[in-house]
């Protein structure tokens, strides 16, 4: 399933959203000592915070946000990791690390940080063509953080 990005309007988010948006603001400014003591103070449950966490931001975190970490699983095939950067530099990406493990049973994972700050496409593009790629099995973002 690809995933897609929509800048959504405060006032016609769900209050848990909200909720969710003001735990991890205190959190992120350190105002509490924990997700519990965040929770409490905002009046939302555990499992709804770490069902949103990590699926709403507010807008200024986005659009700072210039690093992201990509999961692949390959097919081991001689100059997959190769072909793989080159489509990532051809967007004009940055690689920062490359994590890639031992190759098991024709298959590895290797894990990416790049920088996008002079990426010449979207995200949604970059993992598009990354996709169609033969080898890839899977692409996913694991994360970003400026």
């Amino acid at each position: 399933m690809d995933k897609k990005f929509y800048l959504v309007r405060e006032d016609v988010l769900p209050e848990a959203m909200k909720k969710v948006l003001a735990a991890k603001e205190l959190i992120e400014r350190k105002k509490v000592d924990s997700v519990a003591d965040a929770v409490q103070l905002v009046d939302v449950s555990r499992s709804v915070f770490y069902k949103y966490r990590d699926a709403v931001f507010p807008f200024h975190t986005m659009v700072r946000e210039q690093i992201i970490t990509l999961f692949f699983h390959l097919e081991d095939r001689s100059g997959t990791l190769s072909k793989l950067l080159s489509v990532v530099a051809s967007a004009n990406c940055n690689v920062l690390t490359i994590h890639q493990t031992i190759p098991l049973q024709g298959r590895a994972n290797v894990t990416l940080s790049v920088s996008t700050s002079e990426m010449a496409i979207t995200i949604d593009e970059l993992l598009s063509q990354l996709k169609q790629l033969p080898f890839v099995e899977k692409v996913e973002i694991l994360g970003s953080g400026a």
